[in-house]
């Protein structure tokens, strides 16, 4: 049986990256996939090829740090769908990897915690009496290595550290609806996201001569974590941080 058969799920993010990677993976697996998105006409691509091949999923245009577009993603999945199971909380952007926090502007701070804090926020807050009434859900924030160790840039770091950390505070106030809610952590994944920093050769090898599997992580890595996260197989699995990184902790 699939792993996510007869589920309904949010992912942001989805038009590229992870995030597709995700909901391709999502609607492999048996879900109803309602993907989102800034980047709209890539968006519909993907979920294109998602229903061409046998998937079922939607597409919503989507600015996560909108209360007003979360209430519209909530209402189109229940009008499309009927419920929702799963959130995956995947939509982010990064800054200058090495800005010193003396050089981060005042609007790249607001920014990068908007989409990256605020967005996860305002989602969780919007999904969460849809999954009362169907007595559960999962709930997966994507949140970075940044998050736990600090380097790099502060404003990127601190938005993913806090959603660690909403990650926790939501697992303990909604374990009792049956609502889990869990964070993960990538290391350094092959995305469009970072494509300015991998393509360069030099950047490329040192930064995998600090991974100890000395390969960069792909999408699908991610995307098969967030996959158990999400299905039943972790129904015993609440505030935790997955991290997936080949290693890069261990320095």
């Amino acid at each position: 049986m699939a792993r996510l058969a007869n589920k309904v799920a949010i992912i942001t993010g989805a038009a590229s990256g992870q995030g597709a990677e995700e909901a391709r993976l999502f609607a492999r697996e048996g879900a109803k996939v309602v993907a989102t998105d800034v980047q709209f006409e890539l968006l519909e691509s993907v979920v294109k090829d998602i229903n061409e091949n046998g998937g079922e999923a939607i597409a919503v245009a989507h600015n996560v740090a909108s209360a007003d577009d979360w209430k519209k993603v909530v209402e189109a999945a229940v009008k499309e769908y009927g419920k929702v199971d799963i959130l995956v909380n995947n939509a982010g952007i990064t800054g200058l990897i090495t800005q010193p926090i003396e050089e981060v502007e005042e609007s790249t701070w607001d920014r990068i915690l908007d989409i990256n804090t605020k967005g996860p926020f305002l989602g969780i807050k919007a999904v969460l009496p849809e999954m009362k009434k169907v007595g559960g859900g999962s709930i997966v924030n994507i949140s970075s290595l940044s998050g736990i160790n600090g380097v790099g840039n502060a404003a990127y770091n601190s938005s993913k550290g806090g959603l660690r950390l909403l990650t926790k505070n939501v697992a303990l106030d909604y374990g009792k609806y049956n609502i889990r809610v869990n964070s993960v952590h990538p290391g350094t994944i092959e995305t469009p996201m970072i494509e300015m920093f991998t393509s360069n050769k030099e950047v490329r090898e040192a930064t995998m001569a600090g991974i100890p599997l000395n390969v960069l992580g792909q999408p699908s890595d991610i995307a098969y974590g967030v996959l158990y996260l999400a299905s039943d197989e972790s129904k015993f699995v609440t505030g935790i941080e997955l991290i997936i990184d080949g290693g890069s902790i261990l320095h």
